[in-house]
């Protein structure tokens, strides 16, 4: 049987690793609460709040189906204890039907300004999950290359600006990939020494990681395939004895990991038969195209002997499987470099990942190729690293195939603690003082961490010095990359500094209204896309530029694109998805401010309004141009 590693276990740690463990531990706990507190709901928060209460309060688990709902729970149950207000009118049933949306809105116009607290709330509540990650980076990455490498790999985890960001909401992307982490080192640490009481813990990680994140079930086909080589590796020594005894005990580990999932679900409607479902995809309900799926949905297999079959998982697990999978077949509007569409692009990971993970993290992957190709002595041996690499290689595989969106690199975040605990290979060489390895590691180490740090609390919005920072992000990625609501009670903040501003207009991406938080607005004016529209063509609503104050999300600087902003009067509005209208004019004008990386503040006067205008065909305004309107 293969040895676990040349590491050690925490048991032989001193005092000294210890102590700097701790330290780095309390320091992410710390910028994670304070994150949280810093920011305002974003998007998808909205949504995943009220449906993690519906689940508790209601016993039921068609809101938000598209997603496992373990992690909302968790925040749910906090902000319960809070005593929110909730309003289920808008409450559907429908499997078809995304009902969290009108839900999660009716519960934030029901708790009004509170809701940000509550939110607050319920992001502390879900610390832990990081918190678990870490520990399972340090654990693993000791017991294969050290010490020093456990710290090291545990220092990249909680100071990497996506766990930074998405660890700090209530959304399930980076407390999944903290889930899913510690069930591969378990389920790594029953291969190595293969007894019924860890291929128990191994199935229970599973099902826990599993009811986080659906990206997480890639782990079902994935570690019966690394049992199978690791086992064949050593076949000379594998008895039908143990061969049937390991593969008995293989099965516990899955059969397990599913009951733990349908506990998750209080096993709502476990055993239904697979016939009896509608569903909206290709692979479930049949068809050449997706225009042929009925709009009540289909199944391709009713009336079969599989339509008979009972589903081990609860209906609504199923059926948000099925949720996801039509949005990849059918498309949804993506961004990349400044281009949106209807699909993505199967690069689209790969290219985030280049620009938001900071560089001294890639020069230590680079160091980490480079020694494994050179020097024996940083392997741990090819069975134990590939458990680490193969799911890292499956996971960008899965990811890059999924074209039908290319919208958010979050989704990448279950693979980056593999990344880690390989990477921290490097530190191998700390046990060779003078080595130029170690210097180059430390310096790699220490650049890594302040670039990332030196964002800190606006880590959503990070983006490393390839591209010129947070500051350019938004001209290459968008939504929870760049600007995901998080950043109005930063706005209100800013206005309350600001008396002279006293009509605002805004423009927001997404379902947030601003008006919850206090802040009183009124959409800006759009602007023909292009330029040398002659004046006596323009429709009445082309109004152009206009003097005043302007808040403005940095994803409509793109232009003509699929986002909607809420108009100030408790409604909404596209103003981008009109033809030949777009508010990417502002780039035109310098902004006064900044708001976090998220959103821009502009101060217009008449003549800087008329310059613009001007540019666009656009006929002049009446006024004094030689006032600054600044006064």
């Amino acid at each position: 049987m293969a040895r676990p590693g040349n590491g050690q276990t925490l048991a032989a740690w001193g005092k000294r690793h210890s102590g700097f463990a701790l330290a780095v531990l309390a320091l992410h706990w710390a910028l994670l609460a304070w994150s949280a507190w810093r920011h305002s709901p974003t998007q998808l928060e909205l949504f995943h709040l009220p449906a993690g209460i519906s689940h508790l309060a209601l016993g039921r688990f068609d809101l938000c189906r598209v997603n496992p709902p373990l992690v909302r729970m968790t925040a749910a149950l906090a902000v319960m204890l809070a005593g929110p207000r909730i309003d289920w009118r808008s409450y559907d049933a429908d499997p078809l039907v995304r009902a969290e949306y009108s839900v999660g809105l009716d519960f934030a116009y029901a708790n009004g300004p509170r809701s940000a607290w509550l939110f607050t709330v319920g992001r502390w509540a879900c610390i832990p999950f990081s918190i678990v990650g870490a520990l399972a980076c340090l654990a693993w990455a000791s017991r294969l290359y050290g010490a020093n490498a456990g710290l090291v790999a545990l220092v990249l985890w909680c100071s990497c600006p996506y766990v930074l960001g998405h660890a700090a909401l209530l959304t399930a992307d980076a407390h999944a990939a903290a889930l899913g982490v510690l069930a591969a080192y378990v389920f790594w640490r029953w291969l190595r020494t293969p007894a019924a009481w860890l291929a128990l813990a191994a199935g229970a990680a599973l099902g826990l990681a599993a009811s986080a994140k659906f990206t997480l079930l890639l782990f079902y086909p994935l570690w019966p395939a690394f049992w199978l080589v690791d086992r064949l590796a050593e076949r000379r020594g594998m008895t039908a004895g143990r061969w049937l005894r390991e593969a008995g005990l293989l099965a516990v580990l899955l059969i397990s990991s599913v009951l733990v999932i349908n506990v998750a679900y209080g096993f709502e409607n476990s055993g239904r038969p697979l016939g009896s479902f509608r569903f909206q995809t290709l692979a479930l309900a049949g068809g050449e195209s997706v225009d042929q799926i009925p709009n009540e949905g289909a199944n391709r297999f009713a009336g079969t002997w599989l339509g008979a079959l009972p589903v081990p998982v609860p209906a609504n697990y199923l059926q948000g499987i099925d949720t996801q999978i039509r949005d990849c077949e059918r498309g949804i509007w993506s961004f990349l470099a400044g281009n949106w569409q209807t699909r993505g692009w199967w690069y689209f990971h790969l290219y985030a990942l280049s620009i938001k993970l900071p560089l001294g993290t890639w020069v230590l992957m680079a160091l980490a190729i480079v020694v494994s190709l050179r020097h024996p002595r940083y392997s741990a041996g090819w069975r134990n690293e590939f458990v680490v690499l193969a799911p890292i290689v499956a996971m960008l595989i899965a990811l890059s195939s999924q074209t039908g969106m290319g919208i958010h690199s979050r989704y990448a975040l279950p693979l980056l603690p593999f990344v880690f605990i390989w990477t921290s290979k490097t530190a191998k060489s700390f046990e060779r003082r003078g080595e130029l390895l170690a210097v180059l590691t430390v310096a790699a180490l220490t650049y890594s961490v302040g670039s990332s740090l030196w964002c800190v609390p606006h880590s959503l919005s990070y983006f490393n010095e390839l591209v010129g920072g947070p500051a350019n992000g938004w001209a290459h990625l968008a939504k929870s990359d760049v600007s995901w609501g998080q950043d109005v009670l930063e706005l209100k903040a800013w206005l309350v500094k600001q008396p002279e501003v006293d009509r605002l207009c805004l423009a927001l991406s997404g379902p947030p209204d601003p008006r919850l938080l206090g802040i009183e607005f009124m959409l800006p004016p759009v602007a023909p896309r292009s330029p040398g529209l002659r004046s006596e063509a323009v429709p009445a609503p082309f109004v152009g530029p206009k003097p005043g104050w302007y808040a403005i999300d940095v994803s409509f600087l793109n232009g003509r694109d699929p986002l909607s902003a809420p108009d100030g009067r408790g409604g909404w509005d596209e103003p981008s998805k009109r033809e030949g209208y777009d508010l990417s004019y502002f780039l035109r004008f310098n902004p006064v401010a900044t708001v976090g990386y998220s959103i821009r503040v502009y101060h217009v006067t008449v003549a800087e309004a008329n310059r613009v205008r001007r540019d666009l065909g656009l006929p002049p305004l009446p006024g004094d141009e030689s006032r600054s309107g600044r006064d």
